[in-house]
């Protein structure tokens, strides 16, 4: 498909998408891998996967794939390591060197081996420093209570052989024999202390005597590393079976036992000895603590490269899978789908791989003919993506489609404000939009929520919003439901000093009329409402009249970029007469009582076309000859529905049949374009399609008007909600002659402000806008059911982790 630019409107990056291209490229082998990773940096090439036969295992790089695969393992296992010593893994590289994939390979796995010894002998010798830490504290703490201890548990065990003494049942203990009382010391957790002993008293029947000392710091524990309270126990028991079961319960409650000797020598030279050990260990650990440092740091300062290395090798071997290979020729053959304005920028990046891999044949470029729909590609900046993004959350453009984002640029924050009018509130927009905008560059490089990156990431749109939301509060003329007279005094004044709260025709005009905006004197009077509700009701039909009459147009600049005639005559024409014959005429009637200051009843004009065309107006003509006017527009309405529904799906009928005329006897020939040229037509498919598109049409004029009535529903409850915060609130607060009562007040308001109004009405006011986008103006002209262009390039992969 060529650049057959043309139509109504003149060319823009943003209006069309750019136009696209399919490329075939032919490599040789030697330079397949740098010339693939030209074009990553590059980034203006979109690949078609040729192998998509073929599994991941079949391709031709699936080698260097996995061993890619195995590198970025190694390095999520530097970054864990990283975290642990409290550094940061995404620091910059100090020296930015071209390293070969292979050495690269070699020195990952060096380093690898290195850090996990390091590991290996580190976790050991913790566990032997926790140990000996525990074992000091138990020769300690039972040294100290070790002789009383073992005078209760010896004269315990006397007192129960002399009570059973000749008793014989299934309840006797299990030791009566006369036996020297062994016991076994360590250390429990505090928490498992109460249940470890009373399962001991049960296990034995009793048979034992068990004494705990808490440790008043907490101890790393030498299996799991957690630092945790303990106990110190010593339990005495009597017989081999009471002391198997004690060691098996030890051990089921996570109980670390350590030898005791009851020579108090011994018990001092044992604390010595331990007491020097846990010395030594401890320069151990210090000095293998520090190598290991410093190892970490220095995988530091290279991980950015080595990782963004990696990265890149594995995105160059998964495009290069998706090439077909010719044994034949010893190249790889691609194809490619590209801007057309990319053409020199490829075949230069091609010319230059091919010199700097010292190939002996460059790299082949040709452009191939396709039916094939291209991809769709808009150029944009910071400023205009988050708009682009608002259109392709419902639709990415067809190819060359008039594109609605140029538009939503200004027609969307626009309608935003229409329903968010009032200057006080978009003045804190603005300012919270531009604290984003200033740290711009320090955000962009943090990690933020989901919810505050959407925000920074549609920081232009709130920008924007903000603004128009300012102007139209000043046409409102409402800061904080507060009307000011910042363009001047009020054209009106009292009759007399009663009518504060009197209809409009209390006041007399004693001035020119307000310069900008609604004058401030309507504010606060009882014909407040009843004025503001006629001024935006007309207001939000004149605005929708007009949006959609702009998504009528665009579809006619889309039929005559496509050169589509039926379209322009049997489409854009009568769908122009019908919506304006109507919702056109009402809109002119609107603007005529504006400028007449007629009392003309609209609702009767516009009911009463339909119903008595012929009726006379009296009170309701607004100008010459309106009855002669409204009977033509009512039947170009009329004649404008059969208009859209029969010609064009007879003369697509005819055009068919001409086109396959007198080809019943032509020689068969198998080709694509044979193929699409004989495609069957259905009749009754599109006869139906034209149906359903004119009554959606006929029927949504009428309901697409109504749903811009949003815009003063919206306008009216935020309005009504800033005055109710601001009078029961604010107001309300001041009028008691108490502090307290004020500072309260103050921050209910403020705080119902931020959280009412700045939050959940801007966020209602957005979806509502974004309906109206959509639904009422996009229906008009947009089809959106192309694909976007997503170019292979290295660009996308620096802020993203490997994740396989």
């Amino acid at each position: 498909m060529g650049d057959s630019r043309g139509g109504c409107c003149p060319p823009m990056d943003l209006f069309r998408s750019e136009p696209m291209q399919l490329v075939q490229l032919i490599i040789p082998m030697e330079s397949a891998r740098l010339t693939v990773s030209y074009l990553g940096d590059l980034g203006l090439l979109q690949f078609k996967d040729l192998n998509s036969e073929k599994s991941p295992f079949q391709r031709t790089y699936a080698g260097q794939i996995k061993k890619c695969g195995e590198m970025a393992r190694t390095l999520r296992f530097f970054k864990e390591q990283m975290l642990k010593a409290g550094l940061s893994p995404s620091a910059k590289s100090v020296a930015q060197t071209d390293i070969d994939v292979d050495d690269l390979e070699v020195k990952l796995g060096e380093l690898e081996a290195e850090l996990i010894e390091m590991n290996a002998n580190g976790e050991k010798l913790q566990r032997s420093y926790n140990e000996l830490v525990e074992y000091k504290i138990v020769l300690k703490k039972a040294g100290d209570f070790f002789p009383s201890a073992q005078q209760s548990a010896t004269a315990q065990r006397r007192e129960i052989e002399s009570s059973q003494m000749g008793e014989e049942s299934i309840e006797t203990p299990l030791l009566q024999e006369q036996v020297k009382l062994g016991f076994i010391t360590g250390l429990v957790p505090r928490g498992k202390s109460m249940v470890f002993e009373r399962i001991l008293f049960r296990a034995t029947r009793g048979n034992l005597f068990l004494k705990q000392v808490p440790i008043e710091a907490p101890v790393t524990d030498p299996v799991s590393g957690e630092k945790m309270e303990k106990n110190v126990f010593m339990v005495f028991y009597s017989g081999e079976r009471a002391k198997n079961k004690i060691l098996k319960i030890c051990d089921a409650f996570g109980a670390n036992r350590y030898p005791f000797y009851e020579d108090r020598g011994k018990q001092a030279q044992m604390i010595s000895e331990v007491s020097g050990k846990i010395s030594d260990l401890k320069s151990t650990i210090d000095a293998g603590s520090l190598h290991q440092d410093h190892l970490v740091r220095t995988i530091g300062d290279q991980f950015a490269q080595w990782n963004l290395k990696v990265k890149k090798e594995k995105l160059i071997h998964h495009t290069l899978n998706m090439l077909s290979l010719d044994v034949t020729k010893k190249c790889l053959v691609g194809e490619a789908w590209s801007p057309v304005f990319a053409t020199k920028q490829i075949q230069e990046a091609l010319q230059r791989a091919s010199l700097d891999s010292n190939s002996q044949v460059g790299a082949i470029l040709q452009v191939l003919h396709t039916r094939e729909l291209p991809p769709t590609y808009f150029r944009t900046n910071k400023f205009t993506a988050a708009f682009q993004e608002i259109v392709d959350a419902y639709g990415v453009a067809k190819y060359q489609e008039a594109n609605p984002g140029v538009y939503t640029i200004v027609t969307f924050p626009f309608l935003f404000a229409v329903m968010f009018g009032d200057w006080g509130h978009g003045i804190c927009l603005l300012l919270a939009t531009l604290i984003l905008i200033v740290r711009e560059k320090k955000l962009s490089s943090q990690k933020l929520g989901d919810i505050t990156e959407m925000t920074f990431g549609g920081r232009y749109v709130i920008l924007m919003m903000s603004l128009f939301s300012i102007y139209a509060g000043f046409i409102y003329n409402e800061c904080f439901s507060v009307a000011l007279d910042l363009f001047g005094p009020s054209a009106y004044a009292c009759r007399d000093l009663s009518c504060r709260d009197a209809y409009s025709i209390g006041l007399t005009k004693v001035r020119d009329t307000y310069p900008f905006g609604v004058d401030p004197a309507w504010h606060g009077s009882r014909t407040e409402l009843p004025f503001l509700n006629s001024l935006k009701m007309k207001m939000s039909i004149l605005l929708g009249v007009a949006q959609m009459n702009l998504g009528i147009i665009l579809s006619y600049c889309n039929a005559t970029f496509f050169s589509n005639c039926l379209n322009i005559w049997f489409q854009f024409i009568p769908q122009m007469i019908f919506l304006n014959s109507l919702f056109g005429y009402l809109s002119l009637l609107i603007i005529l009582k504006w400028f007449t200051g007629s009392q003309a009843d609209l609702y009767h004009i516009m009911i009463y076309m339909f119903l008595s065309p012929t009726e006379e107006l009296g009170d309701n003509q607004l100008f010459q000859g309106q009855k002669t006017v409204q009977l033509v527009l009512l039947l170009l309405a009329l004649v404008s529905v059969p208009w859209m529904l029969l010609p064009k799906p007879f003369l697509l009928k005819r055009r068919h049949e001409n086109r396959h005329r007198g080809q019943s006897y032509a020689p068969v020939q198998i080709t694509d374009e044979a193929n699409h040229g004989h495609e069957e037509f259905e009749f009754s498919e599109v006869f139906v399609h034209q149906l359903i598109h004119t009554i959606e049409f006929v029927l949504g004029a009428v309901s697409n008007t109504a749903s811009y009535l949003r815009l003063w529903a919206l306008s009216l409850a935020h309005s009504q909600l800033s005055i109710v915060f601001y009078e029961k609130v604010l107001l309300l607060a001041w009028g008691y002659d108490n502090m307290v009562i004020l500072v309260v007040g103050i921050i209910i308001f403020i705080f119902a402000t931020v959280g009412v109004l700045l939050i959940m009405e801007t966020l209602s006011a957005f979806l509502h806008a974004l309906r109206l986008h959509w639904v009422e103006f996009q229906n008009k002209f947009y089809e959106g059911d192309g694909y976007k262009f997503y170019s292979f390039s290295f660009a996308f992969i620096h802020d993203h982790d490997e994740d396989d």
